[in-house]
């Protein structure tokens, strides 16, 4: 099991965490909303928590709830620039549809 990031993630990921002065690393995780039925939440992390389950890529350490795990178990997380727009990507592996506007997922 795990889940991992490109090298142009890692690379967002570390600049931001220097910027913000503080950070262990990044929480992912999935919530339950929108047409699909589930969401990715993103955050940085300031603290490894007891449950978290720790993954590290490319110097990164990538902390997951043991919930969202099974739907996110296989997943790339990708940082893109797309002409004006840029963000994270979630190649997941897991999903089997996602909604229209692209906000949530079904597994």
């Amino acid at each position: 099991m795990a889940v991992t990031l490109t090298q142009s993630a890692a690379q967002h990921i570390t600049r931001f965490i220097s910027r913000r002065g503080r950070g262990v690393g990044l929480r992912l995780g999935v919530r339950t909303t929108g047409c699909s039925g589930l969401a990715y939440k993103l955050e940085y992390a300031d603290e490894v928590l007891p449950e978290d389950l720790s993954f590290e890529s490319h110097g990164v350490r990538v902390l997951i709830d043991p919930k969202s795990l099974a739907y996110l178990d296989g997943t790339e997380l990708d940082f893109v620039r797309e002409g004006l727009n840029e963000g994270f990507k979630f190649n997941n592996p897991n999903v089997k549809g996602e909604c229209g506007c692209g906000e949530s997922f079904q597994v």
